[in-house]
């Protein structure tokens, strides 16, 4: 029997992981509000140990600053006072441009023009060179000419007010006092300087145009009053005038004239043809119709005569005469009406000929002095404008020199800067108060980035989200004090204990040991109660990567299962790299690679460790290249034969990515549970692990989560749980 030694750390040293395949695992659900705050109390004491950090740095820095005072100056900008006191800008109505107003003058007081007068007065740029700790070196002379610009300085502007604040900061509180109110006093001044000049300029450029617009307006003057005499009249408009309404006159006669003409010619072409009912028509048919009348009333008495009397009686002879007198009278009447029709025509041509002369007359001298009017009209709009602008430029000259010694009032102090008691800068309470804030949220906000990029697995049900299995167990992370990581099994009476080297090491290391204990126990029954449709009688433990832990949570699995009196068999199938002899102590010269190149019985080669007769050991021995190779051939008769002899077959398989072997063996065991490192394997490398097995059809049952803290998710604060028990019932055994 081999003589038991401590066993190796349940959380192996980190190397090199391997990529394996790249598979994507499935989107993550959504992060509870729970898992925010756990990260909050996760990492509160650095939150707290930044943030108090950030906090008294800021009290430090904010002690050793300089105080800095600040006085102000309100000037206030009244738009209704008129710019002027004489002249259109006197009467004008102030334009509804408060917000281009101001921010013009805010402008303005930080020009260079405001400014250099009172810099050079108080030597402003040389205290600032001061106070930044700049040697201050004489100027040159392009550093001279260039704009000043005070830093300490702010022009703001209230809402909704036509208030100026002019501020200054400066360490001498009444420094800053006194050059708020210089600024001031040389922003008003400089606005009435430019007014000033601005008046005097207009002034003396009109003066200058004063006499060339006057010999203009003379001369143009002058060329009317000769236009006039050459037309002989006083006002050729007028004229005009009279023209333009006799020619309408004459043209109205014209017109009638010519109608009248139309209608007489019609009369008279009508009367030509010597019928009586066309001389009737005419103008001359009135006393036509009269006879015409009288001869049908005469015809009409002969006709009574001639049925009572005879041609022999005297009634018949008296109508038979007057009718024959009516007809003479009426062929003399037709004859006259005709000749005074004609009459009438032909005096009608000429009266429509005589208009027709004198509208011709009148049309050609009315255009005629139309043509001169044009000119005249021309020459007096000229002289008109010229006199019109002389005057205008004589009221606005002597406007311009009153106005420019008018010092407007509608910009004034309203209220001087006075020198300022408690200084503004440093603000103790608002520095303290930003930087607990800031830092808060940067400490808050980074805790919770590294969280979010965190890509490896750590809690139970991300696992269950990403892969669609089921966590098996947690086996938690065992510490020393005083060097690394080591593991620990203590058993209790009757049980096989392995404990550490140094026995003084253990005492403080009861709780995690026992934590660790207890949740190989937990991982033991959760994988064989958990199959109820057949029984497990072999099991291989795997890895996607190596330095996951598998070799150890092996071993440890088969202790646990040995300590219940089922016979166990334990198969280190890593004849790549074994480590099962080596966690356990033992020093095989011969194992399971001279099983599989010899073909000796398996039997031969099994190692038992004191006090555990229901555990069996099968290790590696000296493995090779060729012992890998022959594994998936040999390894499901051992399995087979073992099953009849041993109630558990725990295989210790090389990680799954990167290997041939460990698939044969997959599919030659009753199941597989994965190890994978809590906060450090990444979840890709365990997707692809799972997606290999799942190929060649293996039982996963499961995965393990290994290296687990209370710090990795808010699912692992019970393990807290498991020390405080163990030494109640300690306490309990002893009392």
């Amino acid at each position: 029997m081999t003589e038991p030694r401590a066993l190796s750390a349940p959380n192996q040293a980190l190397q090199p992981s391997w990529s394996g395949y790249d598979v994507e695992p499935p989107e993550q659900s959504a992060v509870p509000l729970a898992h925010y705050l756990w990260i909050l109390r996760r990492h509160r004491w650095k939150i707290i140990a930044f943030v108090l950090a950030c906090v008294t740095a800021t009290l430090i820095v904010s002690a050793r600053l300089t105080p800095i005072y600040e006085s102000t100056v309100t000037v206030d900008v009244d738009r209704q006072i008129p710019s002027a006191i004489i002249g259109q800008d006197a009467a004008r109505a102030p334009l509804n441009d408060a917000d281009q107003f101001l921010a013009t003058q805010v402008k303005l007081i930080q020009s260079d023009s405001v400014l250099r007068p009172v810099a050079q007065r108080y030597r402003l740029l040389d205290l600032e060179k001061e106070a930044s700790d700049v040697t201050p070196e004489k100027p040159s002379e392009a550093e001279e000419d260039a704009p000043i610009l005070l830093k300490r300085l702010k022009v703001t502007r209230p809402p909704n007010t036509y208030l100026l604040l002019i501020s200054y900061r400066s360490p001498q509180p009444r420094l800053a006092a006194d050059v708020a109110n210089a600024v001031a006093r040389s922003y008003v001044e400089h606005t009435y300087n430019i007014r000033f000049q601005s008046s005097a300029s207009l002034a003396d450029f009109m003066e200058k145009q004063l006499e060339e617009l006057k010999a203009k307006m003379e001369s143009s003057s002058a060329a009317v009053a000769k236009f006039e005499r050459e037309l002989s009249v006083i006002n050729p408009e007028e004229k005009n005038s009279i023209l333009s309404s006799r020619l309408l006159q004459l043209n109205t006669e014209y017109t009638n004239a010519q109608t009248d003409r139309v209608r007489k010619e019609s009369a008279w072409k009508s009367v030509q043809s010597g019928s009586l009912e066309a001389a009737q028509v005419s103008t001359q048919g009135e006393n036509l119709k009269t006879l015409s009348a009288k001869l049908d009333e005469a015809r009409q008495k002969f006709a009574d005569t001639k049925t009572h009397y005879g041609p022999n009686h005297p009634e018949y002879r008296k109508a038979a005469v007057q009718v024959a007198e009516i007809e003479r009278q009426l062929q003399e009447s037709s004859k006259n009406a005709a000749q005074r029709v004609e009459v009438e025509y032909r005096e009608s041509v000429n009266r429509e000929i005589m208009l027709q002369k004198a509208v011709a007359e009148t049309k050609a001298e009315f255009d005629r002095m139309n043509a001169h009017t044009f000119d005249y009209q021309n020459l007096k709009r000229e002289a008109d404008a010229d006199k019109s602008l002389y005057e205008e430029l004589v009221r606005k000259i002597k406007e311009a020199g009153i106005n420019a010694g008018f010092q407007n009032s509608s910009i004034r102090i309203a209220d001087p800067a006075r020198a300022a008691i408690r200084p503004v800068f440093p603000n103790m309470k608002l520095n303290v108060l930003l930087a607990f804030l800031f830092s808060t949220l940067l400490a808050v906000g980074f805790a919770i980035l590294s969280d979010l990029l965190d890509n490896s697995l750590r809690d139970p049900e991300q696992v269950h989200t990403l892969f669609q299995t089921e966590v098996l167990g947690s086996l938690p992370m065992v510490k020393t004090w005083r060097r690394g990581l080591v593991s620990a099994i203590a058993g209790g009476a009757g049980s096989t204990a392995l404990a550490c080297e140094d026995d003084a090491a253990l005492a403080p290391l009861d709780r995690t040991v026992t934590g660790f204990e207890e949740a190989v126990r937990t991982l033991r029954n959760s994988i064989l109660l958990g199959s109820f449709d057949r029984r497990l009688r072999s099991l291989m433990i795997t890895s996607a990567t190596p330095s996951e832990g598998k070799t150890t949570t092996a071993v440890h699995l088969a202790i646990a299962h040995a300590q219940q009196k089922h016979k166990t068999l334990l198969i280190d199938c890593d004849l790549r790299r074994p480590g099962v002899h080596t966690k356990l102590g033992i020093n095989p010269e011969t194992g399971l690679a001279a099983v599989l190149q010899n073909g000796m019985q398996w039997r031969e080669k099994l190692v038992k460790l004191a006090d555990l007769d229901d555990l069996d050991i099968l290790p590696t021995g000296f493995s090779s290249r060729r012992a890998a190779d022959l594994i998936g051939r040999r390894l499901p008769e051992i399995l087979e034969e073992a099953a009849n002899e041993y109630d558990l077959i725990v295989v210790d398989s090389p990680p799954i990515l990167g290997f041939p072997e460990p698939l044969q063996m997959a599919a030659a065991v009753d199941g597989v549970v994965v190890v994978a490192k809590a906060g450090e394997t990444s979840r890709k490398t365990v997707g692809s692990a799972l997606s290999t097995l799942q190929r060649v059809r293996a039982n996963v049952l499961g995965l393990v989560l290994n290296s687990v803290t209370s710090n990795m998710s808010d699912s692992y604060r019970y393990y807290g749980y498991y020390g405080k028990y163990y030494r109640y019932y300690k306490s309990a055994e002893g009392d």
